[in-house]
């Protein structure tokens, strides 16, 4: 009952991050339903995306411009590097609005189990960069998994090697409104182990 191309449109959907068949079937019919309000603007949204939109070739950030514009940002300071996992990270970090200095996108973390080394990810511009000697500090946020210690294990012997004597990483614990009750023992731990003096 379904054409192959409402097929295609309904599968290529529900591959998004965070949709499934469903999800995609309810998009497939909003987008076809209201074609010349969003489907029209959204093709060429994608379209001038796919084109214009690129990897900023120094901390890897997604971009219309090369250098990024926060690479470019004479305000930051070029003496810190907040190293993340994704650009989801870097503008998660962003919305905070409590970071100034610099970023490095990884590209992902390791995992022997998917066959990522430090090969397939970003590492080497990284070390570059810190080789070029005006980096002091490095910032590991990479998230609280076993792949994301690995890779911060991995990272902070290297960074050692390079003589970069400030290598610190986020602090993990207690969310800010979270409740003790409601809160699982690997993050109460953290917490107690990352205490500080009041």
């Amino acid at each position: 009952m379904i054409s192959d191309e409402l097929k295609t449109l309904i599968h290529l959907l529900s591959r998004l991050p965070g949709l499934g068949p469903r999800s995609g079937k309810r998009i497939a019919l909003h987008l076809l339903q209201n074609r010349a309000t969003t489907l029209t603007a959204l093709a060429e949204s994608l379209h001038v995306a796919g084109v214009k939109v690129k990897d900023c070739t120094i901390c890897g950030n997604l971009d219309s411009q090369n250098p990024c514009s926060l690479c470019q940002d004479s305000r930051r300071d070029t003496s810190v590097i907040c190293v993340v996992e994704s650009v989801a990270d870097l503008w998660a970090l962003e919305r905070s609005a409590s970071f100034k200095g610099h970023y490095h996108v990884l590209g992902g973390v390791l995992s022997a189990l998917d066959g990522i080394g430090p090969e397939e990810l970003r590492f080497s511009s990284l070390f570059q960069r810190c080789q070029q000697g005006s980096v002091y500090e490095i910032i590991l946020a990479l998230n609280a998994t076993v792949e994301g210690q690995t890779t911060s294990h991995y990272l902070t012997e290297h960074l050692k090697e390079l003589g970069i004597a400030h290598i610190s990483s986020l602090a993990r614990g207690v969310p800010v409104g979270g409740e003790l009750d409601y809160l699982d023992e690997g993050t109460l731990s953290a917490a107690l182990l990352s205490r500080r003096v009041v």
